[in-house]
């Protein structure tokens, strides 16, 4: 069955904060991964998954279904649990992730079998031109579904984005939706500092893309910029994201130190209490 929308927002904060709670217990069972932004993105990936996307976790490969492309594969984490938690395989599993012979790779890839993979992702900068390529199949077979495209901002640093960017506008692919995880931060330090994006918006402006901006760590904004961004005929859409790396466990949030870093079973206990006194 294709995966009813949930549309009340209290819902939609509770499924939220559900997969903070689950990334950080798997991530600390792991011993390594990366938190921060999939802490950051959780929002995101609860409204794309529960609100946005048509798709069915009973029927992984359904042709009907809009192809959702993370191009930062180091965010698995947050989508093995959205996954999870939406249908695609037990919860249970979860506690496999990074084990030795686990489907839950550091990095998503589609030959170990996990359902609702659309790419194989760990190099950075490939998810766009994948992207890309979708969309422009779904044009010329005149089928109505969509690629969501989801990219962090330091990735924005691989030139090879531009070039996927450039040809989206030529091809005018409207079915295409870029989401750009604008949490500031990178392995190194602050974008910002490592290699500068701004004008971000105006960059995107500039290659033919229809830009708009929202509070990624706002459901009600994110969903709003979704229908705004499909609005336009005849040019893709790009969403920056402004997102807090981190996202409700004050105490790390906008780290750079936490990128890729799992916490301990007594740094878990705390991040765990201080998410529930975010969400109570």
């Amino acid at each position: 069955m294709i995966q009813p929308k949930v549309n009340d927002p209290l819902l939609l904060q509770e499924i939220s904060a559900e997969i903070r709670r689950s990334v950080i217990t798997t991530l600390s069972q792991a011993g390594s991964g990366h938190l921060g932004a999939s802490l950051g993105l959780a929002d995101l990936f609860t409204c794309l998954y529960f609100s946005v996307l048509a798709h069915d976790p009973a029927d992984p490969l359904w042709p009907g279904r809009d192809r959702l492309i993370l191009s930062i594969g180091h965010a698995a984490p947050v989508l093995y649990t959205t996954l999870a938690r939406v249908g695609y395989f037990p919860e249970q599993e979860l506690a496999t992730l990074r084990k030795l012979g686990s489907r839950l790779q550091g990095h998503p890839g589609r030959e170990h079998g996990l359902p609702g993979l659309e790419l194989s992702a760990g190099s950075l900068g490939q998810g766009l031109s994948v992207s890309v390529g979708r969309a422009l199949a779904a044009k010329m077979d005149d089928q109505s579904w969509r690629v969501f495209c989801i990219l962090g901002d330091g990735e924005l640093q691989e030139g090879s984005v531009w070039e996927a960017a450039m040809a989206a506008a030529h091809l005018k692919l409207d079915n295409l939706i870029a989401i750009v995880d604008r949490n500031g931060v990178q392995i190194d330090g602050k974008t910002e500092d490592v290699m500068a994006l701004e004008p971000l918006k105006e960059k995107w402006r500039a290659f033919g893309w229809e830009v708009v901006e929202c509070d990624g760590n706002n459901h009600q904004d994110i969903l709003t910029s979704i229908h705004l961004v499909q609005q336009v005929p005849h040019k893709p859409g790009v969403i920056l994201a402004y997102t807090k790396m981190g996202k409700g466990v004050g105490s790390i949030e906008g780290d750079y130190r936490w990128h890729g870093k799992a916490p301990s079973k007594q740094e878990a206990s705390r991040f765990l209490r201080e998410l529930d006194k975010e969400v109570s």
